[in-house]
């Protein structure tokens, strides 16, 4: 096990630096140095201005030695200019150039500083990834059980009605986008003119004009039922389906084999077949998919936090990407990247536990 983990992660090393040098080379293409150039200084500058700009600012060079510079494994660029002031770098503004550092990138946690937020991109990140944190929790907690316990259900009596019910919600939910499913619950839960809100209201059932808030920006200083619920359920909707159906087709299998055919002819209670020897077989495969959400909920936030303005990871996600912000993209490639092989790791090594059949070669 020693020896597989070890391997998988210098797989992951490997893996980790080939995507973000990707992710670094086409954020760092001409036209987007330009477009930086230009948002930064003037709109109005010529090509020579901004290649000027460029070179001051140490957006020049070999684009692997500017790679090195980013991630710290390089010492960072030094520039001295006609009046004789030494910039870098690393040389922080109106410190001293003999004291400054060699190194200054990724690997020594600077992350650089963002040119939309104004701030260390080292405090963006840590102020979204814990909004994000808290929503990728709830998620969880509502997504997994959920969907485990519909997909037993659903697979303990393959054929039958309540088979047949929980398969159609599973595959209606799984078959609908975050977009779509934000969008019907605001228009059922949080509007004032349509859904269930104005009959609530004119009962009196409630004391504003909607059942939710149609945003989670209050859940950024208060996380309450009400502001968190409409996000929360918007994700986990479509992972309940997907997980679901992997549960029941995991438990469908099992049910069929020859152990559990036995065990009831033994008189072994049907509760007792399906707890004590068809379900810990039956949650492999739903394990491993289960361990595979956390990429997907990457993808997810991106949608459902731009829909409620929820200031998380994928708000700060699409912030950059759309204002040409470099540093925090390049980070939030980082963040995505470690996410996504550190999961995998997590679920290969769960897999081994769970099925100790399983051969590491």
């Amino acid at each position: 096990m020693l020896l597989f983990v070890l391997r998988r992660i210098g797989v992951m090393i490997l893996t980790a630096f080939a995507l973000t040098f990707i992710v670094f080379y086409m954020t760092n293409l001409p036209p987007n140095l330009e477009k930086l150039a230009k948002s930064e200084a003037s709109v109005r500058m010529d090509d020579a201005a901004v290649a000027s700009w460029l070179e001051r600012n140490g957006h020049t060079g070999p684009v692997l030695l500017r790679y090195g510079q980013w991630l710290g494994a390089m010492p960072g660029w030094v520039r001295t200019d006609e009046d004789g002031k030494v910039t870098g770098r690393c040389i922080a503004e109106g410190a001293d150039p003999a004291t400054a550092p060699r190194f200054c990138g990724i690997l020594q946690g600077d992350w650089g500083s963002s040119t939309v937020f104004k701030q260390p991109v080292s405090e963006v990140l840590a102020r979204s990834l814990g909004a994000t944190g808290w929503l990728m929790l709830w998620v969880m907690i509502v997504m997994v059980p959920s969907s485990l316990l519909l997909g037993v259900l659903s697979g303990m009596r393959e054929g039958s009605r309540t088979d047949r019910v929980l398969s159609t919600f599973a595959i209606t939910t799984t078959a609908t986008p975050e977009y779509v499913s934000g969008v019907i619950l605001i228009a059922l839960l949080a509007s004032a003119t349509a859904g269930i809100s104005p009959i609530l209201a004119d009962a009196g059932l409630i004391e504003g004009k909607t059942l939710f808030p149609g945003t989670a920006t209050a859940a950024m200083d208060d996380i309450t039922f009400w502001n968190f619920f409409l996000p929360v359920m918007t994700i986990a909707l479509y992972g309940i389906g997907y997980i679901a159906r992997m549960t029941r087709a995991s438990m469908t299998e099992v049910m069929t084999q020859q152990y559990i055919r036995t065990a009831r002819l033994k008189g072994v209670s049907f509760r007792d077949v399906v707890i004590k020897h068809a379900l810990r077989n039956a949650l492999i495969a739903p394990f491993t998919v289960i361990m595979l959400q956390f990429p997907w909920l990457l993808n997810g936030v991106v949608i459902v936090e731009t829909l409620f303005n929820y200031k998380g990871f994928g708000w700060t996600l699409v912030q950059a990407a759309g204002n040409n912000d470099i540093d925090t993209l390049l980070a939030c490639s980082v963040v995505a990247v470690f996410v996504v092989l550190v999961t995998q790791l997590i679920s290969d090594i769960g897999y081994v536990f769970l099925n100790p059949r399983i051969r590491l070669a």
